[in-house]
């Protein structure tokens, strides 16, 4: 099956994406509007991008009828948003989020979770959330104002909230963390089945000719 993007109506294109491009983390987004109304939306376009600084970034798409997403443009107003990672244990209130709600709802309140002061920014991080990053918007890159259209927000982390009981020497257990994926559709993928592969040394490049 061959698909021309400019060919092919962009719900369907959409379907592809998040079908083959899996499993995506979720970056559950806080922000803030300039009136003080607080925002939490799930997105799983998102990664990291950078160690040194830390960067991250994640895409905002607008909706099937062209409208931009409140957290974009709380973003573009206050430059500052939080990255909590969802865990299963919150899951379904995270979920409740992920509607289409008026800018003057606030999701923290609707969804039951708790906003808990970060330490360099206006923005509350996720009381149950197991990992937050506070960041500063760096730039957002914007794509298509279209249905569909989407923007990319990168943002640069100013401080990583971490539980202690699930850090060791800064690397995270995974198995306690519990962090969700998105596939296609309504579906989540847990990160419980694992395994490790070591990669190739420079000797070992070097051995096979490369």
């Amino acid at each position: 099956m061959i698909i021309d993007p400019k060919e092919t109506a962009p719900a369907n294109v959409y379907k592809i994406m998040i079908g083959s491009i899996i499993p995506r983390p979720i970056a559950f987004v806080s922000s803030i509007s300039p009136q003080g109304i607080l925002n939490l939306a799930p997105f799983s376009f998102f990664t990291g991008a950078s160690a040194n600084p830390p960067v991250v970034c994640f895409s905002p798409m607008h909706n099937l009828q062209g409208i931009r997403k409140d957290t974009i443009s709380n973003i573009e107003r206050t430059n500052e948003f939080v990255v909590n990672v969802v865990s299963e244990e919150f899951v379904a209130k995270m979920n409740t989020t992920a509607g289409e709600y008026p800018p003057e709802v606030d999701e923290f309140q609707m969804s039951g979770l708790t906003p808990v002061a970060s330490d360099l920014i206006a923005v509350p991080r996720v009381g149950e959330a197991h990992v937050s990053m506070e960041c500063k918007l760096l730039q957002i890159v914007e794509f298509s104002r279209l249905p569909l259209g989407g923007s990319l927000v990168i943002g640069e982390v100013l401080r990583f909230h971490v539980d202690d009981e699930y850090v060791d020497n800064f690397r995270i257990d995974a198995d306690k963390l519990g962090a969700l994926g998105r596939m296609a559709g309504n579906t989540y993928v847990r990160t419980t089945d694992r395994f490790d592969m070591a990669r190739p040394t420079s000797a070992t490049s070097r051995a096979l000719g490369h």
